[in-house]
């Protein structure tokens, strides 16, 4: 029987308009649609009436499959001929596990392919009026996930993070912001630094919370910040803070959609 194809499929930070034209096309095309918890339901609606659709989302401590599972999945529809998407939030290649979905894919002998999302970083951090660089004030940027706090076998380089990147971009960090704001602490990085904490960043649900390293966590506990959420921590964050003051200004004419 003739083989599928298999589409790794970023949907983008949360809002169903910064999908790409693309991913949009695929999820039209495919006969199976594999799609996480984070990807918003209204790109759903794009399937085809007959497409089988198949939830396989992971929340904290709570997996609908197993990693090996979703590929099974994938492996199996397309080995019968039909042209799977795997529907992820975010980008495919940025901690969501499409590299091993990829590898999976090739090592079975499936045609398959990879299409780009917005990460959350970006997404969520441009929603919230943050630029990850700014002329002046930063000039790189690093993103890294919080779930390998604690791991011996998969520590970063805090040093590193603290003194040499200028914004630091944290993914599903929320239950982990006492350990960054130490290791960070501990390895340079200033207490009075920003942070902005983004819950369910480009969607209507967008929370943006801004104080710095030290009160951080307390700031989350006190809002009752949950995830989704991303952790965005340096001097851009005072950009923000500039953007609103500019809003509030009386000359200041808002353009509305």
């Amino acid at each position: 029987m003739k083989s599928g194809r298999i589409s790794i499929v970023g949907a983008g930070p949360g809002d169903p308009e910064l999908i790409t034209l693309k991913a949009v096309r695929r999820i039209r095309e495919a006969d199976v649609v594999l799609y996480d918890r984070l990807v918003s339901k209204e790109l759903l609606d794009y399937a085809k009436p007959d497409a089988r659709l198949i939830y396989c989302g992971k929340a904290p401590g709570q997996h609908t499959m197993t990693q090996e599972q979703i590929e099974h999945e994938m492996i199996n529809h397309a080995r019968q001929g039909s042209k799977v998407v795997r529907l992820k939030g975010g980008d495919p290649y940025v901690f969501g596990r499409g590299g091993e979905e990829a590898l999976a894919a090739a090592k079975a002998g499936i045609v398959w392919e990879v299409v780009p999302g917005i990460t959350s970083a970006i997404g969520a951090a441009a929603a919230a009026g943050i630029p990850l660089t700014h002329r002046g004030v930063a000039a790189s940027f690093a993103v890294i996930t919080a779930s390998r706090c604690g791991d011996p076998e998969a520590q970063l380089d805090w040093e590193h993070l603290a003194r040499g990147v200028d914004t630091i971009a944290v993914y599903m960090g929320v239950g982990r912001l006492r350990q960054i704001r130490e290791e960070l602490l501990r390895h340079g990085k200033s207490g009075s630094t920003p942070v902005a904490l983004i819950e369910n960043g480009t969607t209507s649900r967008q929370r943006t919370a801004v104080g710095t390293l030290d009160n951080m966590e307390q700031l989350a506990s006190a809002l009752e910040i949950g995830n989704p959420a991303m952790i965005i921590i340096g001097e851009v964050v005072k950009v923000k803070e500039v953007l609103m003051k500019l809003e509030s200004a009386p000359d200041h004419q808002s353009i509305n959609f």
